[in-house]
């Protein structure tokens, strides 16, 4: 038995800068393909105050999830832990994540006590992620390397990985409509064939 998207509630986080731009048509391609059987929430990381790391440790000394920064993390990280299932969407950038998108990974420390697996806790444990990433190059020795960083984050985090789903050689938002509708496709599919908890 699986579990319909409609059942879902998928958190799309977006870490470009650039509103209109790639990756957001990506995330909007797999909004359109789910249609209303969904529960689709949006948070854009542009338009928050996501402070870097400060390496203080005062989540792993206190309680976990607590972070002493006073920033809009906090809510993000309260609505990755709420979601069912997260989509981290983010434009290539150096071969990696965008700063945005890097600073509020390297965040998720306060969501694991010790140095990952074998955990003695984690807020995402089991939790179902997937990677979205437009590039304007090529897929092989160029993102390859953001899917290494994404599969240690998950490893590291104890979560699930739905799929990376990487769609190259992007120029303009409505030049990759098509190819971002097929990627979108595999996406509500992969998430359609969840197993129900």
């Amino acid at each position: 038995m699986v579990r319909a998207v409609r059942d879902m509630k998928i958190l799309g986080v977006m870490g470009s800068p650039r509103l209109d731009g790639n990756t957001s048509r990506m995330l909007a391609a797999f909004h359109e393909q789910i249609g209303n059987e969904h529960l689709l929430e949006l948070v854009n990381l542009t338009s928050l105050d996501i402070n870097g790391c400060l390496g203080c440790k005062h989540c792993q000394r206190n309680t976990l999830g607590e972070c002493l920064q006073n920033d809009d993390t906090s809510t993000v990280l309260a609505r990755i832990r709420n979601a069912d299932a997260v989509i981290y969407a983010s434009p290539l950038y150096a071969w990696s994540f965008s700063a945005q998108m890097k600073a509020l990974i390297d965040r998720h420390y306060c969501m694991v006590s010790g140095a990952g697996p074998p955990f003695s806790q984690s807020l995402m444990l089991n939790k179902p992620i997937a990677l979205a990433v437009t590039c304007e190059g090529p897929v092989e020795n160029n993102a390859d390397l953001i899917q290494v960083l994404f599969d240690r984050f998950t490893t590291y985090s104890g979560s699930i990985c739905v799929g990376k789903y990487i769609l190259p050689f992007c120029t303009t938002p409505n030049d990759i409509a098509d190819r971002a509708a097929t990627l979108a496709i595999q996406m509500v599919k992969d998430f359609a064939s969840l197993p129900v908890k």
